[in-house]
């Protein structure tokens, strides 16, 4: 039986650094994909803005930096007024060939729903959660060209 942990929350968008729009997101765990986690971005479009990574950026994301390339995350302490007043956020910084995006979310939503994720699969115990077997069965019973 796979589980899923679910977790929506709002995330800002930082457009430049004085102005700012509130993204509707969804955090999203599957134990059936127990090294992945899935992101959706609800952009005002017909469609959200999916985006799918390791759990192990926002495991390290949210201490310290992590990850490179297309998806980075780490933490932003509170600071002075105007930027993260009284309040610990984590930063996730996306990059496409279709543009690039800075997102802010409250650290403390985001390390729980995280802990949720790990105390369902602990950290090493992700290839338990695969059937190997059947995934490989299922690759190898395909017919060519379908």
């Amino acid at each position: 039986m796979h589980i899923t942990v679910e977790r929506e929350l709002e995330m800002t968008l930082v457009l430049s650094p004085e102005h700012s729009a509130s993204v509707p997101a969804k955090l999203l765990y599957r134990t059936d994909d127990p090294y992945a986690v899935h992101v959706s971005f609800h952009i005002g479009s017909a469609h959200p803005v999916h985006w799918t990574f390791a759990r192990e950026l926002l495991m390290e994301g949210v201490f310290r930096p992590s990850g490179h390339g297309d998806v980075r995350v780490w933490p932003l302490s509170p600071g002075p007024a105007g930027r993260t007043p009284g309040r610990s956020v984590m930063c996730m910084a996306l990059s496409s060939p279709e543009g690039e995006a800075l997102l802010q979310a409250p650290s403390g939503p985001v390390a729980a729903w995280v802990e949720r994720t790990l105390r369902l699969v602990p950290p090493g115990q992700e290839s338990a959660e695969l059937d190997l077997d059947e995934e490989l069965g299922a690759l190898l019973s395909e017919e060519p060209g379908v």
